[in-house]
C-alpha cells in the first residue's frame, strides 16, 4: 500500500519545488528541504506516482506518470508563489530539466542527474547490456517483477549513514528509504525519459544549476557534463569531493545546501529579495 510522504513547509512567495529518483521516497530531500524553508522559502517535496508502496505499486506507472506528479505538484505551489525552482536529485534531476524545457520558472537545480547509471559500482555487464536489453525484457511479463538490486556503498559515502539507509531500505518499509533494487521495467520508463529530456535540454533557458559527486559511484559525473553542455540559459557546474551519489544527504550536504541557497539568491527579483528580507 502506497503511503503519502508528500510535504509542503509554507514560507514566502518564492517556491522550490523538491523531486526525488526512481524507487526513492521525498525524505532523500527533506533535510535539504527544512534548511531552505528556515531561510523563509515555501518548499514542496513532491512525493512520484508509484512510489512509497511495492513493487507492484511502481511498475504500474510510467514516466508520463511521473512527469504528471511533478507538474500537478508545481502548479500547487504557484498557488502561493510568485517565483518557482524546480530541483531533483538523480532521475527527479530529469524531471526537473523536463518541466523546465517546457514551462517557464525561475531556476532549476540538478543533483546527481542521472541520465544513465554508470558509475563505478554499476557491474560492466549492466552498463553495455541495458541501452540494448531493458527494452526487451520490460515487454516480458515473466520479467515483470525483475529487479536490478542495488549494491555497496548504496550511493553514499557516509558509512553510518549508509548502514542506517541499508537498514531502512531492508525493513520492508518502502515509504522511509525506497525500494532496495530497481524493476527493470521502471529503468526501461528510466531509459526513455532520458532520451525524451537529452533531447530537449537546449530549451532550457531559465539559469541552471548543476552539483555532482566526482566520484559518483551511480552515475559518472558526465551525466552532469551533458546538462552544462547543453542548455541554453547561464549555467554553473560544482563538483562535489566528499560523498557519492545521494549528495543531499551525503557528507557534502552543507555545500549542496549553501550552493543552492545562493544560486536561488542571485536569481530572485529584487523586489522579492527585499520582502523576504523584511519578514
Amino acid at each position: 500500500m502506497i503511503q503519502d510522504n508528500t510535504f509542503f513547509l509554507a514560507g514566502n512567495r518564492i517556491g522550490i519545488l523538491l523531486i526525488h529518483g526512481l524507487t526513492g521516497t521525498p525524505n532523500e530531500v527533506r533535510g535539504i528541504a527544512r534548511t531552505f524553508h528556515q531561510k523563509g522559502y515555501s518548499v514542496y517535496g513532491v512525493q512520484l506516482a508509484g512510489h512509497c508502496g511495492d513493487i507492484d505499486d511502481l511498475i504500474k506507472t510510467t514516466w508520463q506518470d511521473w512527469y504528471k506528479s511533478v507538474c500537478d505538484a508545481v502548479e500547487k505551489l504557484r498557488k502561493t508563489t510568485d517565483q518557482i525552482f524546480v530541483a531533483g536529485l538523480s532521475m527527479g534531476a530529469l524531471l526537473a530539466l523536463k518541466y523546465a524545457s517546457e514551462h517557464q520558472v525561475d531556476g532549476v537545480i540538478s543533483y546527481s542527474p542521472t541520465f544513465r547509471y554508470d558509475g563505478w559500482s554499476v557491474p560492466l555487464w549492466s552498463k553495455v547490456l541495458a541501452p540494448i536489453g531493458l527494452p526487451i525484457v520490460s515487454k516480458i511479463s515473466y520479467f515483470k517483477h525483475t529487479t536490478f538490486d542495488e549494491a555497496e556503498p548504496y550511493g553514499i559515502q557516509n558509512e553510518s549513514l549508509r548502514q542506517r539507509i541499508v537498514a531502512a531500505m531492508n525493513s520492508g518499509n518502502s515509504s522511509e528509504a525506497g525500494l532496495p533494487g530497481n524493476p527493470w521495467f521502471s529503468l526501461h520508463q528510466l531509459q526513455k525519459l532520458s532520451l525524451n529530456v537529452r533531447q530537449n535540454l537546449s530549451k532550457i533557458t531559465a539559469p541552471c544549476l548543476c552539483l555532482h559527486a566526482y566520484n559518483d559511484d551511480i552515475s559518472h559525473r558526465r551525466n552532469s557534463e551533458i546538462v552544462y553542455n547543453h542548455v541554453s540559459g547561464s549555467k554553473k557546474l560544482i563538483w562535489l569531493y566528499n560523498s557519492y551519489h545521494m549528495i543531499t544527504i551525503d557528507n557534502d550536504r552543507k555545500q549542496v545546501i549553501a550552493e543552492s541557497l545562493q544560486f536561488i539568491h542571485e536569481n530572485t527579483l529584487p523586489s522579492l529579495l527585499t520582502e523576504s528580507a523584511l519578514t
